[in-house]
């Protein structure tokens, strides 16, 4: 992909064709026009207001609900790396934590500071920034429910912070804007005893080591569940466990997952994504939803 944009200088890192494949969960896909990893909000700020309006950029975090395209993504990829990934307590309920800080990160700094409620985001494999934009959730909790305030840096470049009902948060949605990233977030919850909240994470843990494909190349919980349903179950009810197309693959453990069995492109996840939506739809006449992102150029 031609690295032909004129950009504004930086503090941190701008490397142009960055591959992807290695930074995201199903270890697949094509590479970032540029790939720009700032030093501190200022330096995100400052590059994004003097960045031509036209260009496209994309937040990436951990890469885990991801399919990046086997054509690459043109524009900005903005990755928050570990300027970002600070977790403080500010008091006895709350936490202020860096938009790329993992969500293991946050609920052992959580337990440490005896603040319970959030321990659920032991299980996501993410960072609070996709948690944010996406209200991520797990074990009957979401995003929304910890949520006080958060600073976005939007695609002008402003400075802006937002409140929890500033978001309309709905499943796995919110209303931030193509381009805003999420840099940092204070959480709350409430007083617990670390010992307690270290056994609910431990439980939660096993219940997603029991029924998950942790050690696959994954890209986790790959469609929303409809109103009334579970997505596994609708996806298995149609004969999808085990699929293969390409070298992508249903799991046999958790059907609401896509593997890379080991040489698959973006394009044949993908397509498998789609087999699947296919058939639930014969079978059902229920019509899935992606939740993994799909982004890029299909090649």
């Amino acid at each position: 992909m031609s690295a032909t944009i004129a950009l504004p200088p930086v503090r941190g890192t701008l490397k142009a064709d960055a591959p992807l494949a290695p930074l995201v969960w199903f270890k697949a896909g094509g590479a970032a026009q540029w790939l720009f990893e700032p030093k501190d909000a200022d330096d995100l700020s400052d590059f994004l207001a003097m960045l031509g309006p036209d260009v496209p950029v994309m937040a990436l975090g951990l890469g885990s609900n991801l399919i990046v395209r086997d054509g690459g993504v043109p524009g900005v990829v903005v990755r928050l790396g570990k300027p970002f990934a600070k977790v403080m307590a500010l008091d006895e309920t709350t936490l202020t934590c860096g938009g790329g800080a993992s969500g293991i990160l946050v609920s052992s700094t959580a337990r440490d500071a005896g603040i319970a409620g959030l321990e659920f985001l032991r299980s996501i494999p993410g960072t609070v920034g996709g948690f944010v934009r996406m209200n991520g959730g797990a074990y009957g909790r979401e995003t929304r429910d910890i949520l006080l305030s958060c600073e976005v840096v939007l695609r002008s470049g402003e400075q802006v912070t937002l409140l929890n009902r500033d978001l309309a948060y709905t499943y796995r949605h919110s209303n931030l804007t193509d381009g805003a990233i999420v840099v940092s977030a204070t959480f709350r919850g409430e007083p617990g005893e670390p010992a307690a909240i270290q056994a609910e994470m431990d439980r939660i843990a096993a219940a997603r080591e029991d029924s998950q494909p942790l050690r696959s190349k994954t890209g986790g919980s790959t469609f929303k569940n409809p109103d009334g349903h579970k997505a596994w179950q609708l996806v298995d009810e149609a004969g999808c466990r085990g699929l293969a197309l390409g070298g992508a693959q249903v799991s046999e453990k958790h059907t609401n997952f896509l593997l890379n069995s080991g040489d698959a492109s973006s394009a044949d996840i993908e397509a498998l994504g789609e087999e699947v939506r296919r058939r639930v739809k014969d079978k059902s006449g229920i019509e899935l939803e992606w939740e993994i992102q799909r982004v890029g150029i299909v090649k």
